[in-house]
């Protein structure tokens, strides 16, 4: 390869220490293995932060980057494309980086303009639909992508139709260690005279140590002198979530089992010098992983490459380097498998020795130096590639190109209007009017926003976001009457049900809701009980006759599917709902008045996005159709001559034959406008669809009938409306609240958030 191609400065993007973390690891060791292979080059580093305040970074960290913050990503392109980087070095895991799936990183990719180097940390044989579609962006906007093992290649091939052409095979890299005895090592540890077991890493269920544990009795009876060393802390965002729960049911079984003699757990991130010392002291390294879908292990090759003897299960990449009696594969889950593979290589030291012998011979070429000349060769294919098609700094930032710009998220009047019960119906400008009291129609919108920015990432923080998510499903909760299955939906000032029953859309938002928090929210005490409330209140629906309660039910039953798929009763109530709305399209629809009622009133557009989804995920392509047919003439009547967006005024709205009213112009039905073009969008990968979702939301900027913005971003609040002179000054929940939504919305749609088949 020509070195007149040779990148002068190569930019690296990921995690890094002092970051705990492999991919941090990782990324420190590569940027520095090409540094010393390449002297003249610039090497420098972009790191991805898990939390504001950032790390202690070394000089070669120049940028970086908050993980939820998709302002940051467009920031450090700017950076990237400034700097002049010849070539950018992805390190990619879906875990990393913000938004479903890790979709902010394409935020990124789209707008730098070097060449871009993908490694692929993990690849997934059966991705679902958020991870597929970021995997394609992400292969799509890389130059060449770098996988581990061959497994990974193959799976790009037949998943992801990836071309040999793109794909380079690297092995993850290595320090270069010495073949030595395990004695030399021994002593420093306290551990001289014994057989010495290690398993290293961050700490979590998927490593399968309990199996191993399992196995310690009958290993020690017929080895005495074995002590098993479990190296590595706990993995922070498990730490997170439930503490050090793992760890501790690890001890008590080992106690339970009686060989908590036998066990030294070493709750430490180790550097890489202690680490080569734990190695050296290692007789045979385990690895009992439970999922077989791991195409590359940093710690099997660390261990591999130094010569020691591996019992492993047969997860993809211990397949791939333990091959032909490289070392001992057993089953998964199996703890007398494991006994049988560590107790015959105990009993015969010869075959240890061969095993040793191949593994560190193989290992000269997976160490860092060999490893980051590969890197260099892929670098300089990239940019060779990348002179047949240049994009320059400046040629592709038109606004046709760029992404386009939202406003910042700013919810001060949303938390202005909630308090411990929940979110006040109306204002008085931007003042809550105590004296309206709180409704269920507005909770369950504010609960579905919180899943949403949840999802979303970035801030608020994500306590604050909690705790009010907690407030309006405590509301809904509270709503819901169990005996009768109705939630109620006016509630006064006092905390006092006023009504019996809500209304059949009201009962049908709060279910929406319930199914948006079952499906969606990560929280899994929200969840349960978002399920419970959903699963107690959608028989009541079965006698509605309000469409627009179905609609919303449908998409409520969307969401639930998401997690519990297989429930044959909310399919089957997702089939009657969708049949309802499709009779009544066949019933009223015609010609010139392709629609479901003879009126267009209120939040008219969700009868279309519900049958997009019914009719994707059934599937059904009749209700498929009727949905993006109505929706084509939803927007063609609701768009003015110059091109803004009018939704049907609320004054008297759209009858069949009659006049329609253009003032006022309610919020909620941009809101439900963009919700449902983002959905056509996706089903049909249309992108008209898309500049019809940002039509309906500059209608809340000031793209309007009367040039003038409803979004009020001193307040975060939103007007309750456009009339035919002025807009609306108060600024109330429904609002306020769908403006929010719209806004998450378009973020969604950015972010490539989708919605995974349901059935």
């Amino acid at each position: 390869m020509s070195t007149s191609i040779s990148p002068q400065r190569i930019a690296f993007l990921g995690d890094y220490l002092p970051r705990l973390c492999g991919i941090a690891t990782f990324t420190h060791d590569l940027s520095e293995a090409v540094a010393s292979a390449s002297p003249s080059t610039d090497c420098f580093v972009g790191a991805v932060n898990d939390r504001v305040e950032g790390y202690d970074y070394p000089q070669r960290v120049r940028f970086e980057l908050l993980e939820k913050d998709l302002d940051s990503y467009r920031r450090a392109a700017d950076f990237l494309n400034f700097s002049n980087a010849d070539v950018l070095c992805v390190q990619h895991e879906f875990g990393i980086y913000g938004g479903q799936a890790g979709s902010h990183l394409l935020t990124l990719l789209k707008e730098v303009r070097m060449p871009v180097v993908t490694t692929l940390h993990t690849v997934l044989r059966e991705p679902n639909a958020s991870q597929r579609k970021v995997m394609d962006e992400l292969v799509r906007h890389s130059d060449r992508v770098v996988v581990m093992a061959h497994k990974g290649a193959e799976i790009l091939r037949e998943t992801y139709h990836v071309p040999d052409s793109k794909i380079d095979i690297i092995a993850h890299g290595i320090p270069d260690m010495p073949l030595m005895d395990s004695s030399c090592y021994k002593e420093q540890f306290g551990v001289e005279g014994r057989k010495v077991l290690l398993t290293f890493g961050l700490l979590g269920p998927g490593k399968g140590i309990e199996h191993v544990i399992e196995a310690l009795p009958e290993i020690v009876r017929q080895h005495p002198n074995v002590v098993y060393l479990i190296l590595g802390a706990t993995h922070p965002q498990l730490i997170a979530h439930e503490g050090e729960r793992y760890r501790l049911s690890l001890e008590r079984l080992a106690e339970e089992r009686g060989v908590k003699e036998h066990v030294i757990f070493y709750n430490r991130f180790v550097s890489l010098d202690d680490l080569k010392e734990f190695i050296g002291a290692t007789d045979i390294y385990l690895t009992p992983y439970l999922n077989e879908a791991q195409v590359t292990s940093g710690t099997l090759a660390y261990v591999f490459g130094a010569g020691k003897a591996v019992v492993s299960t047969p997860y993809w990449h211990a397949q791939e380097l333990l091959a032909d009696g490289r070392g001992v594969l057993v089953p998964f889950r199996n703890p007398a498998a494991i006994t049988a593979g560590v107790c015959g290589l105990l009993d015969d030291p010869a075959r240890m020795e061969k095993i040793r012998h191949e593994a560190h011979a193989l290992g000269r070429a997976m160490i860092w130096p060999a490893v980051a000349q590969r890197y260099l060769e892929s670098f300089q294919h990239a940019r060779a590639d990348r002179k047949t098609a240049p994009r320059t700094a400046f040629a592709g930032w038109t606004l046709g190109n760029r992404p386009y710009e939202l406003p910042p998220l700013r919810l001060d009047h949303v938390v202005r209007m909630s308090d411990g019960t929940g979110i006040f119906q109306h204002a008085i400008f931007n003042v809550p009017n105590f004296h309206e009291g709180y409704c269920t129609d507005d909770n369950a919108r504010a609960f579905i926003l919180c899943t949403m920015l949840d999802e979303l990432g970035g801030q608020p923080p994500a306590e604050n976001l909690g705790r009010l998510a907690t407030s309006y499903l405590a509301f809904l909760a509270a709503a819901l009457d169990y005996e009768s299955g109705r939630f109620r939906n006016f509630m006064s000032h006092g905390r006092q049900w006023l009504e019996a029953a809500g209304s059949e859309d009201s009962h049908a938002r709060a279910l929406w809701a319930a199914g948006n928090g079952a499906g969606r929210s990560r929280n899994e005490g929200h969840s349960r009980l978002s399920a419970q409330l959903f699963e107690r209140g959608l028989t009541a629906v079965v006698d509605f006759t309000s469409p627009r309660a179905w609609s919303f039910t449908l998409l409520g039953i969307h969401e639930y599917l998401r997690r519990f798929p297989s429930n044959a009763a909310i399919n089957a109530m997702r089939v009657t709902l969708t049949g309802r709305l499709v009779a009544l399209w066949n019933a009223c629809a015609t010609e010139h008045w392709p629609w479901f009622e003879d009126s267009v009133t209120y939040e008219n557009a969700r009868f279309c996005q519900a049958l997009i989804l019914s009719g994707q995920w059934m599937p059904d392509p009749v209700a498929l159709e009727i949905g993006l047919k109505s929706l084509r003439w939803l927007v063609s009547i609701q768009k003015t001559q110059s091109g803004c967006f009018r939704p049907i005024g609320s004054n008297g709205f759209y009858h069949r034959d009659g006049a329609r009213a253009d003032f006022d112009q309610q919020p909620l039905e941009a809101q439900a406008m963009i919700a449902a073009c983002n959905e056509a969008s996706r089903a049909t990968q249309d992108a008209s669809w898309s500049r019809e979702a940002k039509r309906a939301f500059e209608w809340f900027l000031g793209r309007n009938d009367l040039g003038l913005p409803l979004y009020d971003s001193t307040t975060g609040g939103c007007g309750d409306g456009l009339h035919h002179d002025r807009v609306n000054e108060n600024q109330g929940a429904e609002s306020t609240l769908a403006f929010h939504l719209a806004l998450a919305e378009m973020n969604c749609a950015e972010h490539l958030i989708t919605s995974p088949p349901a059935s």
